[in-house]
C-alpha cells in the first residue's frame, strides 16, 4: 500500500492526499467523501494517539491511578494544542527528542529481545502453522482469514502516517518527488520493523495479559528484568521506555494538527468548507484549523470517555475508506492511461491489490463493528458530507448572485481605443485586486472614481490564481486558468482605456494567492510608490454569523499583510 501511494506522491507533488485523488481521479463527491473520513481521520489521530499513550504511561501505576487517565488525556491534548498554537518548531523542539529516544530503546529491545531467544525460532514458525491449522480445521480457513484481517484492521492508525506524507509532500525538501518516496520507504520499513518485531516479542517471552498493563508493558518487562539489573534501575528502565512508547504517540498525535488544517485547505478551494481555511499561510488561518482540529478530538475524547477500543473502531473504518477510495482512484487512473503508459499494467496491479485489501477489510469491518462503534463512524462522515454540500450550496448561491452583478455592468459604456495613455508612476496610482468577476472589479473602479474624481491617473488591476502546473491535469488547467485571467485583465485595461486613462495589470500564479498579491503589490509599490490598494468585499443583506464565517477573508488577511509591510489598502463594500 506505501508502494502504491508513491503513485500519489507522482501526480499530486505538492500535496493533497486522498483527497486530491479522489476529486481529480473520480469525481468531487467522491472527492468530499474522502475528505470527510479524512477529517475524521484526523481528528481521531489525535483522540486515539492520546488515549493510548495515556495507557501507556498508566501502564505501572496502581489501578486506583486509573480513573485519572481522562483527565490526563484532556491535559495532554490542551497542552499539543498551545504547542501548536506557539508554532511549529516550539512542537519539534519538545517532540523530536521523544522520538528519537523511542527509536533508540525500542530497537534495542526489539534485536536483543529477539537474538536472545533466537533458539526458539525454529520451534515457534511450525508451531504457529500447526496452531494456526488446527484453528482452521474448527472454523474453516475462510473465518481464519477473516479473524486476521480483523485484527489487522485495528492498528489501520498506523496507514494515517502514509496519507500524511502524501497529503504533505508540499512542505518536504526539494526534490519533493524523491523526499516523498523515501520518506514513504522509511515510515513502511520502520512500521513493519516494529510492529512485525513486537508481535514475535510477545510469541518468543510468552506475554500475557495482565489488567491494568498494555502487552507491551509485560514484553518489555520480561526482556528488562531478564538483564539481571538492580531492581530500582529495571524499573527505571521500564518506566523509561513507557514513558517514551507513551511520548511517541504523542508524536503521532501531532499528525493530526499537521494534516488536518492541510485536508481542510484542500476542501476550501474546491468551497467545500469555509474559504477561510483555504490561506495556510495566514498564522490566524492555521490557529483556527489547530483549534478545530483539537477541539473535535478533545469532544470526541469526552465522549468515548478514551474507550481506546472504541476509538479505534471509528479510527479504522474512516482510516481503510479513505484508502479504499484513493486506491481505486488510481485504478481508475491507470486504466485510462494504459494506451499511453508502458509500465501501466504493473501499476494498476499494484493498486488493484492495495484496494482489494483495503475494501475486504473496511467491508469486515462495517458488518463485524457496525454495533460496537461503526455505525458512528458513518454517521459522523455523513454529517460532515451534510455540512460541506450546505456549505457549497451556498458558495454556488452566491456565484450566481455575482453573475448577475455581472450581467449589470456588462452593457457599461466602452468607448473606442485610439490610443491608450502609458502610466506616470509619479502620479496617484490605484491598484485593483480583482479575481474573473467583471461585475466586482467595475464597481470597485467607479466608486473610486466616484469618491475620488480625477485624483488617480493610472489604474493597476492585479490578479494571482492558485493552479499547480506540476500536478495532473495541471499544465491543461493552468492554460484554462491563465487564459481566463488574461481576459478578464485585458478588460479592465481596455475599458480605462477607453476612458482615457491609464492602466496596466499583472498577473501571478502560486500555490498561495495571498503570498502571490503580497509579492505583486511589493513590485507595483517599487514602480508606483504612489500607490493606494483596493479590493472588494461582499455585503449581505440578511447577515448571520454563518455567512461572516463564510466570507471575505481573503480581502482582510490581504489587508492586514499590507498593511504590516506599510502599504495602504481599502476594502469597499459590494452589496449582493
Amino acid at each position: 500500500i506505501a508502494l502504491a501511494y508513491n503513485q500519489v506522491i507522482e501526480l499530486f507533488p505538492t500535496g493533497g492526499g486522498g483527497y486530491r485523488v479522489a476529486t481529480k481521479l473520480i469525481g468531487p463527491y467522491a472527492g468530499v467523501t474522502s475528505g470527510a473520513a479524512l477529517v475524521l481521520d484526523y481528528v481521531l489521530t489525535i483522540a486515539i494517539s492520546i488515549a493510548s499513550g495515556v495507557d501507556a504511561l498508566f501502564s505501572l501505576l496502581p489501578l486506583g491511578f486509573h480513573e485519572y487517565k481522562l483527565p490526563a488525556e484532556v491535559g495532554l491534548i490542551i497542552l499539543l494544542i498551545v504547542l501548536n498554537l506557539r508554532g511549529m518548531k516550539e512542537v519539534i523542539k519538545v517532540l523530536l527528542p521523544i522520538f528519537l529516544g523511542f527509536v533508540i530503546t525500542h530497537a534495542f529491545l526489539i534485536v536483543y529481545g529477539l537474538g536472545s531467544h533466537a533458539d526458539q525460532l525454529p520451534r515457534l514458525i511450525p508451531a504457529t502453522l500447526e496452531e494456526t491449522g488446527a484453528l482452521a480445521g474448527q472454523l474453516g480457513w475462510a473465518h481464519v482469514a477473516a479473524l486476521m484481517l480483523l485484527a489487522y484492521s485495528q492498528g489501520g492508525g498506523t496507514y494515517t502516517g502514509l496519507e500524511a506524507v502524501s497529503n504533505n509532500v508540499n512542505v518536504l525538501a526539494e526534490p519533493r518527488v524523491k523526499t516523498g518516496k523515501i520518506t514513504m520507504l522509511y515510515m513502511a520499513l520502520s512500521l513493519a520493523f516494529t510492529a512485525g518485531g513486537i508481535i514475535l516479542l510477545y510469541l518468543l517471552w510468552d506475554a500475557k495479559p495482565v489488567e491494568g498493563q498494555t502487552l507491551n508493558a509485560v514484553a518489555f518487562g520480561a526482556i528488562i528484568r531478564s538483564l539481571e539489573w538492580e531492581p530500582w534501575v529495571s524499573s527505571a528502565a521500564l518506566w523509561t521506555v513507557l514513558a517514551l512508547e507513551g511520548g511517541l504517540l504523542f508524536v503521532a498525535a501531532n499528525t493530526g494538527f499537521l494534516g488536518g488544517p492541510a485536508v481542510l485547505s484542500n476542501m476550501a478551494a474546491d468551497s467545500w468548507v469555509p474559504h477561510k481555511f483555504r490561506y495556510l499561510s495566514t498564522r490566524l488561518v492555521t490557529e483556527n484549523g489547530i483549534l478545530v482540529m483539537g477541539l473535535a478530538a478533545l469532544g470526541i475524547l469526552l465522549w468515548t470517555r478514551g474507550s481506546v477500543s472504541l476509538l479505534i473502531v471509528l479510527y479504522s473504518v474512516s482510516v481503510f475508506l479513505t484508502f479504499a477510495i484513493s486506491l481505486f482512484g488510481l485504478c481508475v487512473y491507470w486504466w485510462r492511461k494504459r494506451a499511453e503508459e508502458g509500465k501501466w499494467i504493473v501499476r494498476l496491479a499494484l493498486s488493484a491489490t492495495g484496494l482489494t485489501v483495503c475494501s475486504v477489510i473496511l467491508a469486515m469491518l462495517l458488518v463485524e463493528k457496525f454495533t460496537e462503534g461503526g455505525w458512528l463512524t458513518v454517521l459522523i462522515i455523513a454529517a460532515i458530507i451534510g455540512i460541506c454540500v450546505t456549505i457549497r450550496s451556498h458558495y454556488s448561491w452566491t456565484k450566481d448572485q455575482i453573475r448577475k452583478v455581472d450581467e449589470i455592468f456588462a452593457n457599461q459604456p466602452f468607448g473606442s481605443i485610439v490610443r491608450s495613455a502609458k502610466p506616470d508612476p509619479s502620479q496617484a496610482t490605484a491598484v485593483f485586486l480583482v479575481g474573473s468577476s467583471r461585475g466586482g472589479g467595475l464597481h470597485a473602479l467607479l466608486w473610486v472614481q466616484r469618491m475620488f474624481p480625477d485624483h488617480f491617473r493610472n489604474f493597476i488591476f492585479l490578479n494571482a490564481r492558485t493552479v499547480d502546473s506540476h500536478s495532473y491535469g495541471g499544465s491543461e488547467d493552468m492554460k484554462l486558468t491563465k487564459m481566463e485571467a488574461s481576459v478578464a485583465l485585458t478588460y479592465f485595461v481596455n475599458f480605462c482605456n477607453s476612458k482615457g486613462w491609464a492602466a496596466k495589470s499583472y498577473l501571478a500564479f502560486g500555490t498561495d494567492p495571498i503570498d502571490e498579491i503580497t509579492r505583486l503589490a511589493e513590485q507595483v509599490q517599487e514602480e508606483f510608490p504612489n500607490s493606494i490598494f483596493f479590493a472588494s468585499k461582499l455585503v449581505f443583506e440578511q447577515e448571520n454569523w454563518l455567512i461572516r464565517l463564510l466570507h471575505n477573508e481573503a480581502a482582510l488577511a490581504i489587508q492586514r499583510r499590507l498593511h504590516l509591510l506599510g502599504l495602504q489598502m481599502v476594502i469597499l463594500p459590494m452589496k449582493i
